[in-house]
């Protein structure tokens, strides 16, 4: 087992454990109800109930399903995920929700490995990703003893366009945890440096993705998924 996946497995089996802790197994509605219903796509990845109860905090109507009829029937959905790539898109291609995700055409948020996994193909085990962005998602190279891979911790959003990033200002930060990177293309909504400038989010019709945790970035994150509630 790689150094990369060792940290990664402790920080699945960590958000886990938080999540559980401040879980009360019921998915219905956050404590101020809205009309609208957003649906979290529940897949073999960790930390999906953070996002869950970060969206509850907002008031939304969240449920977690793997359900096709009622992600179909979402106002908006959520595809979340801290994983490995490989193991992730055989599961879901398992269970069909690969080609089901393509079809959507609600708006939809990837966040950190979905965001990974909506990419055409990706490092990490070398695999086929879903295919909405024709980005390759490449794994960080460190040039100096002190880049430390995986990335961890707070960074700057630079470069920001879309309405995801509405109300918030040029450098403001955000929570990442990764060792794969989306590069910098024509689909990316925002920037950041970490070895080498790489995109923090993407944009592709009703696609929005981003490889921080809005979840995890405080005031910051909780704008952005009052943005993506609004789009």
């Amino acid at each position: 087992m790689t150094q990369y996946h060792s940290f990664l497995q402790l920080f699945t089996i960590f958000a886990t454990i938080n999540e559980s802790q401040n879980d009360n197994s019921v998915y219905h509605l956050g404590q101020r109800e809205t009309t609208m219903n957003i649906a979290i796509i529940r897949y073999n990845a960790g930390n999906i109930h953070s996002v869950y109860h970060a969206l509850k905090r907002l008031g939304a109507n969240a449920l977690i399903t793997d359900d096709k009829e009622t992600l179909s029937k979402a106002d908006r959905i959520v595809f979340p995920g801290v994983g490995e790539a490989a193991t992730t898109m055989a599961h879901l291609k398992k269970e069909q929700l690969d080609t089901f995700i393509r079809e959507l055409r609600q708006p939809v948020l990837g966040i950190c490995l979905g965001m990974q996994l909506l990419c055409r193909h990706s490092e990490e085990g070398d695999v086929e990703g879903i295919g909405i962005f024709p980005a390759e998602v490449k794994k960080f190279k460190a040039e100096t003893r002190k880049e430390k891979i995986p990335h961890v911790g707070w960074n700057s959003l630079t470069r920001l366009q879309g309405k995801l990033f509405n109300s918030l200002a040029e450098g403001s930060h955000a929570y990442f945890v990764h060792s794969y990177y989306v590069p910098v293309n024509e689909y990316t909504t925002a920037q950041t440096e970490y070895i080498l400038p790489f995109s923090a989010a993407i944009q592709k019709g009703n696609f929005h993705a981003t490889q921080f945790h809005p979840e995890k970035s405080g005031s910051i994150g909780e704008q952005i998924l009052k943005n993506f509630l609004e789009l």
